[in-house]
């Protein structure tokens, strides 16, 4: 007997995003990137490191990088003074644990959570995928090699002195150890500082699970949220590793692009680029958000994970492991995949990975449907890169908006989809450009998922839906405006279905051919009354 608590059963909701990715300081930012089809990859910025010291197009240069661009996030204003932090302990902590305190503020406030009655930060927890090393471990560990720079001058005839001279000059170049700098660099200290600053008292910690790091993580959040031991949880992912140690980790993979454009589902699709950013969600129950009128981006209604097994390769790709996760996700979710309309894909643009991806998505839909291309898939990694510990994250919010806006997102830099993948006679389809989503007549709502794979075998699939707020308390409004739309054949026509629907109603019917319109934008039930009286009063 299968006793599991699911999430079909008891859904969660999206009621906070926070965002911080490549030429986006924040979701607004973020959501106009990735409906305006913006490609965020640009050449490395000197602030990481100099192409001219690492560059090479010669894969097997030694100690050499071949790819010398990626996504980086902007510029931030950061006062430290605002978080409770002593201006001089900035140069040895990490810059993965001061932006991400921007990050858990943006999305504690877009949640309401820190001007509410509900708020509880006792029962508020934080867990977060890092990954590996931060950058404040390369300088760290750099200066304890300077016994190897003195030896090195004394073989090439300097003296001893002149040894000692040089490696006291080559350490000023890097942060110093002291007291500060082992909390600094720890992945861990992430969570951490955020419930230091914001005094939760739920559980904080991370997760490493590669490049599933941050669905790893929701998917512990969402197992804190069930049981009951929390009541919000800010879950997601942060990566600022673009550093040249990075670089050469998947240089020497080798997993980059050596045309420096990643091309997800593309026939000429040649590896991955890395990205930097950090994003994440407020998760609550979402009979929780419904009582406390919260908005609600999106409903979670199922995870699925799996591991890859014993396999040829520790970081190949596995069909069978990824089937697995899918599987287990719609089971959770209590409904198949011929309800989802949006897919977004791990899709790195690595051949062999995208391949393996759509393969194992298309035995599992074609399981459950016999249509064509009913399902859009996408990646946002082919607007910002791969952005590592943080892509679920990214491919969540992405999906949020979308769901919430109503909105079918753009995937970039797709010209000719991948041959071998054979999209018409699929259940998927590639979208490029920005359209409206419309619902499907076999499908009471809209419906999307997410997957992130990771190095060792890890596989995690999520499935969502849009909010729809037809049989929920009546207590539960939203806070933001929304847009609502009457159409007619004529101005008579019009008016009449403006007098026919009551305000409040089912007015956002799908935009058909019609010669007059009218759009409403308000932000209640009352100001959409008193909008649509008007409105009647002048047609």
């Amino acid at each position: 007997m299968d006793n599991r608590m699911k999430l079909g059963d008891t859904p969660i909701a999206i009621v906070g995003l926070g965002a911080l990715f490549p030429r986006s300081a924040d979701l607004s930012e973020f959501w106009s990137n990735v409906v305006e089809a913006a490609d965020c990859i640009e050449d490395v910025p000197e602030s990481h490191w100099r192409i001219e010291d690492y560059y090479d197009p010669d894969p097997s240069a030694p100690d050499k990088t071949y790819a010398k661009r990626g996504g980086f996030i902007p510029t931030i204003d950061f006062n430290p003074l605002e978080f409770g932090l002593p201006p001089n302990q900035l140069e040895v902590t990490d810059v993965l644990q001061l932006l991400s305190l921007v990050v858990a503020k943006q999305t504690l406030a877009d949640a309401g959570a820190l001007d509410s009655t509900w708020y509880d930060s006792s029962r508020t927890g934080v867990i977060l995928g890092i990954t590996g090393a931060n950058s404040l471990t390369q300088p760290l560990a750099t200066r304890l090699q300077t016994p190897v720079l003195k030896e090195v001058v004394r073989s090439c005839g300097l003296s001893d002195q002149d040894a000692e001279e040089i490696a006291a000059k080559f350490v000023k170049a890097f942060a110093p150890w002291e007291e500060n700098s082992f909390p600094g660099m720890l992945g861990n200290v992430v969570a951490g500082r955020i419930a230091n600053r914001f005094d939760l008292g739920g559980t904080n910690c991370t997760v490493d699970a590669a490049c599933a790091s941050s669905l790893a993580a929701v998917h512990m959040a969402v197992a804190e949220l069930l049981s009951g031991r929390a009541d919000l949880m800010i879950s997601g992912g942060c990566d600022a590793e673009n550093t040249i140690l990075m670089y050469l980790c998947f240089s020497k993979t080798p997993a980059l692009s050596k045309s420096g454009m990643i091309r997800p589902f593309d026939e000429n699709s040649d590896g991955t680029m890395i990205g930097e950013g950090m994003g994440m969600l407020a998760l609550k129950r979402l009979a929780d958000a419904e009582r406390d009128g919260d908005r609600i981006y999106s409903v979670l209604r199922g995870i699925g994970s799996s591991s890859d097994g014993r396999f040829k390769s520790i970081y190949a790709p596995r069909k069978e492991g990824q089937i697995v996760a899918l599987k287990r996700a719609y089971d959770d979710a209590g409904f198949g995949p011929e309800q989802i309309g949006l897919l977004e894909c791990h899709g790195t643009g690595t051949a062999v990975g995208d391949v393996t991806e759509l393969s194992a998505l298309r035995e599992v839909f074609t399981e459950a449907s016999d249509d064509k291309q009913f399902c859009a898939v996408g990646s946002v990694k082919s607007q910002i890169g791969h952005t590592k510990a943080a892509a679920g994250a990214a491919g969540l919010i992405k999906l949020s908006m979308a769901l919430h806006q109503k909105v079918l997102p753009p995937t970039i830099n797709v010209e000719k989809p991948k041959e071998s993948v054979d999209f018409p006679n699929s259940p998927f389809w590639v979208n490029t450009s920005t359209r409206p989503w419309v619902l499907e007549p076999n499908r009471d709502r809209r419906r999307a998922a997410s997957s992130s794979f990771g190095f060792g075998g890890t596989n995690f699939h999520c499935v969502l839906e849009e909010y729809d707020p037809a049989g929920a308390d009546a207590r539960a409004l939203h806070r933001d405006y929304r847009v609502h739309v009457w159409q007619g054949a004529d101005a008579e026509a019009l008016l009449a279905a403006v007098a026919e629907r009551p305000a409040g109603g089912d007015v956002d019917a799908p935009i058909e051919a019609a010669h007059a319109r009218l759009a409403v934008v308000a932000r209640d039930a009352a100001e959409l009354d008193a909008l649509r009286d008007k409105a009647i009063e002048r047609l």
